[in-house]
């Protein structure tokens, strides 16, 4: 099927699906979570086209955000999409310019003439490329990644990921694995750069004073993870135990779940947003942004994301910056080309948390790679 027919007959199915899903949207957009995101996805409520785009970078959400800082700021004149309402905040902190990226079927009437689109991650969306290259600009995917248990679900759609990748014109993905499965998918131009998260020096935004106590981080938990570090750590006396959720629409839950645990144990719980910073023996870091913060106090870090399956872990480069010593579980399928970059992780799953916290543990330590020059020339020889 041509690639016009294919794309009139695409949109048509997506518009109808649209039609179907208003009601379900409507419900969606009455969640804190999606209430912005929803109306200016699906909707384009306060979500015009960008007036000025010659360079647009288009990320999913918080991470994927913020790993684009290092090239945005070598930059002049940037557009920025983001699809979650958290990447749409921090893409703020970037940019002037920052849109929702609208629902497919709006794109033929939304976007208008960039010179360049580029594309992290896995935001493979069929007719954002399609239509971009229609309106004759270059397109870039970056950061590309396929994980180990994503593969097996793209390889049984891989005629619709050839269509897309015939409106990709360059592609630099995060390891030579991601690269191979990546072409075996119909990507072409494909060089390997590493992640671009390497490049991003972590600097904080305030500074707390470093607490008499050991600070021990439970950092970017998910649903069921408290209650299996909670339940298998042991603290000791001089412990400071911090709990950061990785998703605000969780923070009511682990307040819920640290108020318990103190209580049960005998200590003192706070929480960040009533507290702000504070010595104690259980904090909750129920708020966005300051994590980065946190880590530069931290003695250990408990990575999350890693301890259940179906997360596949997050960016360790972060706490190792710090020093940190590093824990993190076995679950990492979507950060495994960071963990090399980091020294002394202690991998461990569920069953062996038990007298962590007692053991001689070294404290990590990071190989800084520089993964942004290549894609900055790629960029300044397209514009």
């Amino acid at each position: 099927m041509p690639n016009s027919t294919f794309s009139i007959f695409y949109f048509l199915i997506l518009f109808l699906a649209w039609l179907f899903a208003i009601p379900l949207l409507l419900l969606m957009s009455l969640k804190q979570k999606y209430k912005k995101s929803i109306f200016g996805r699906f909707f384009l409520y306060k979500n015009p086209s960008f007036k000025d785009n010659s360079i647009w970078f288009h990320a999913c959400s918080f991470g994927e955000i913020k790993s684009l800082k290092p090239l945005i700021l070598e930059l002049k004149n940037v557009s920025l999409s983001a699809t979650t309402q958290t990447g749409f905040e921090e893409a703020l902190k970037l940019s002037d310019n920052v849109r929702y990226l609208p629902f497919e079927i709006f794109l033929p009437f939304w976007i208008k003439s960039p010179k360049l689109l580029v594309v992290s991650e896995a935001e493979l969306w069929y007719l954002l490329f399609f239509i971009a290259k229609l309106k004759s600009a270059k397109t870039m995917l970056i950061n590309a990644r396929i994980s180990d248990k994503s593969f097996s679900s793209y390889k049984k759609f891989s005629w619709f990921y050839k269509k897309i990748f015939e409106n990709v014109d360059f592609v630099f993905a995060q390891s030579q694995k991601d690269k191979q499965r990546l072409e075996i998918l119909g990507a072409k131009n494909v060089s390997v750069n590493g992640n671009i998260k390497s490049a991003s020096i972590p600097k904080p935004s305030k500074y707390f004073p470093k607490p008499d106590k050991r600070v021990i981080t439970l950092a970017s938990t998910h649903e069921g993870e408290e209650e299996i570090l909670l339940d298998r750590l042991g603290l000791d006396l001089n412990d400071m135990l911090i709990i950061a959720p990785r998703h605000p629409e969780r923070f009511e839950r682990v307040r819920s779940i640290a108020k318990k645990y103190s209580q049960d144990n005998g200590l003192n719980c706070k929480f960040f947003s009533q507290s702000g910073f504070c010595e104690c023996d259980v904090l909750v870091l129920d708020c966005l942004g300051e994590l980065i913060n946190i880590y530069a106090i931290s003695d250990i870090s408990f990575l999350c994301g890693s301890f259940i399956d179906g997360i596949g872990g997050h960016n360790p480069l972060e706490p190792a910056f710090f020093n940190n010593i590093l824990v993190s579980g076995k679950y990492i399928f979507n950060q495994k080309a960071l963990y090399p970059l980091v020294d002394n992780v202690y991998f461990c799953d569920k069953d062996e948390l038990g007298g962590i916290l007692q053991r001689d543990l070294k404290f990590s330590s990071l190989y800084v790679k520089n993964t942004i020059e290549p894609i900055l020339n790629q960029i300044r020889s397209i514009i």
